[in-house]
């Protein structure tokens, strides 16, 4: 894994020349993805919402500050952890299924045959258009994320918009969508190592291209679970 990420880096200068892989990739990545995204982490906004309250009155006897708890929440955690792990079953599976099939059918070595770098033209782009992908869509999720919250909570909760904004500006700041993009492109950035990877290393047969595939989503979303604590805990030193 470290000669494969080395081999990637080294390959990212040149495969900026390759436009129209990167927004191939990011069309996939970015675009394909987005309803899928707002969908689930619209419903997963709503949840953390309603069982928020439901905890609130039962506890404290008051549903006041579920603006403020919900959006910490959301801009933490939910809109980057959930896009991540949609976009590992998603992507990531993808990516790895189909450089498995290039490997297995030997389209991988043909590249090195006719003198083309596979890291310059198969993996950097789909590392710079993962990244890039992940950040936009979980900007956009946290603002979805975010209005789905208030209007579950006018409809629902009986709390009208202009105070849901009040108290959410009361507990989250800009440090908080910073911060959640940081992770949004560290997320970005082992999706497609990962899935590439064993895309690469994938054993002959298609029962070995479905090995490597779920693999990839595993490992990826492990991973994904770890580096998030390891972020959430530097970040909490800046809040």
């Amino acid at each position: 894994m470290t000669t494969f990420l080395t081999q990637t880096l080294s390959a990212l200068p040149a495969s900026l020349n390759r436009k129209k892989q990167i927004f191939e990739q990011l069309h996939f990545v970015g675009y394909q993805s987005l309803f899928i995204i707002c969908i689930c982490v619209s419903f997963a906004a709503i949840v953390t919402v309603l069982e928020s309250s439901f905890h609130m009155k039962l506890v404290v006897q008051s549903d006041s500050m579920v603006p403020g708890f919900s959006s910490i929440l959301i801009l933490r955690e939910l809109g980057s952890v959930v896009t991540a792990l949609l976009l590992t079953s998603r992507v990531g599976a993808g990516m790895a299924a189909e450089l498995g099939s290039m490997k297995i059918s030997e389209q991988i070595e043909a590249l090195k045959l006719l003198g083309v770098n596979p890291y310059e033209y198969l993996v950097a782009p789909r590392f710079i258009s993962s990244i890039l992908g992940t950040v936009f869509l979980v900007a956009i999720a946290n603002v979805v994320c975010l209005y789905a919250s208030m209007l579950v909570s006018s409809s629902l909760l009986g709390m009208p918009g202009p105070l849901f904004w009040q108290t959410m500006n009361q507990f989250v700041g800009y440090k908080d969508f910073i911060f959640s993009l940081i992770k949004a492109a560290a997320f970005g950035s082992v999706i497609p190592l990962i899935s590439c990877y064993y895309g690469f290393n994938t054993e002959m047969g298609a029962e070995g291209v479905g090995q490597a595939t779920t693999q990839s989503v595993v490992v990826a979303s492990v991973a994904i679970i770890v580096i998030d604590f390891i972020l959430s805990y530097v970040f909490s030193y800046f809040y």
